[in-house]
């Protein structure tokens, strides 16, 4: 048993190991990509609104007075928990140059509220390196483990923000379960499904934006 890496220091939900390949939170996404005027990518907004059910759970272990809310404090200990906890997963945020993994720096700080029974997470990410507008780029939001779902409900949820954007091509990809299985059957062994975390074969089904300078 383990707990939801989204929360670990609170969430009630728990999975065994190996349903980690099945999702169990669903959340709706945004990501808006900045690239500044000297041409570089310069941060990535992330917006996240959870489902009702997990939103609930978050609820009951946060709300330490009890009165069926989350107060501004309990908001805050919320993030703080995300803060740490999404850490080891680069808080979701994937970023690829000309195929190379990109890390995300630390954000200062992940913003809480809850709203119309739904938790609701905004942050700032910026690259852990300097990263011009060249060459292939994709940005994009997924759970290594599989345990949440994240996704854009609309292709306007995945957004290049910046008049440097206006010289490169780009376009939201959502890859074809169907087709990633039959393109990649000698790669997605037993040992995948079972341990997901073991590997990062799963961004091959995250949806995507991809940006060519």
């Amino acid at each position: 048993m383990r707990y939801l890496p989204l929360l670990a220091a609170g969430a009630t939900l728990l999975a065994p190991a190996a349903a980690l390949a099945h999702p169990h939170i669903f959340a709706e996404a945004r990501l808006e990509v900045v690239a500044g005027d000297d041409g570089m990518i310069s941060e990535l907004r992330n917006v996240w609104r959870f489902d009702e059910m997990f939103s609930a759970s978050v609820v009951m272990d946060f709300d330490k007075n009890s009165n069926a809310e989350l107060d501004p404090g309990e908001l805050a200990e919320v993030g703080k928990t995300v803060l740490e906890s999404l850490e080891e997963f680069g808080y979701y945020t994937t970023i690829t140059e000309d195929g190379r993994a990109i890390k995300v720096a630390k954000p200062d700080v992940i913003n809480v509220d809850y709203k119309d029974g739904q938790l609701l997470m905004f942050f700032t990410v910026k690259p852990g390196e300097a990263m011009p507008l060249k060459g292939k780029l994709t940005f994009g939001v997924y759970d290594p483990t599989m345990y949440a779902s994240m996704d854009f409900s609309s292709d306007d949820d995945l957004v290049a923000v910046g008049d440097k954007f206006a010289a490169c091509k780009h376009a939201v990809v959502r890859p074809d379960a169907d087709e990633v299985l039959a393109q990649n059957q000698d790669k997605l062994t037993d040992a995948f499904f079972n341990d997901p975390t073991g590997t990062d074969m799963t961004k091959l089904f995250a949806t995507r934006l991809e940006v060519t300078c």
